[in-house]
């Protein structure tokens, strides 16, 4: 079995056991703070390698990410 039909069966015995509104929010919190911590070790890794820097993160924060809006050009 591969390790990520593991983790659904795992994840779908945890689902069983929520009950609540309260206890799905918990579990929301707790699988974002996993994954908000993976990403923190990446980046830090990142970081330490030299990768990345200040000014780095500088130009991410002026940067428009967003995608263009195309206009159809016979619009009445």
């Amino acid at each position: 079995m591969l390790y990520n039909q593991i983790a659904q069966m795992e994840l779908m015995n945890a689902i069983n056991s929520i009950n609540s509104e309260i206890e799905l929010n918990e579990f929301r919190d707790m699988l974002a703070q996993y994954f908000a911590k993976k990403a923190q070790k990446a980046i830090d890794a990142l970081w330490d390698d030299g990768i990345i820097n200040s000014s780095t993160i500088e130009k991410w924060g002026e940067e428009h990410m967003r995608t263009p809006y195309r206009y159809e050009t016979n619009r009445s």
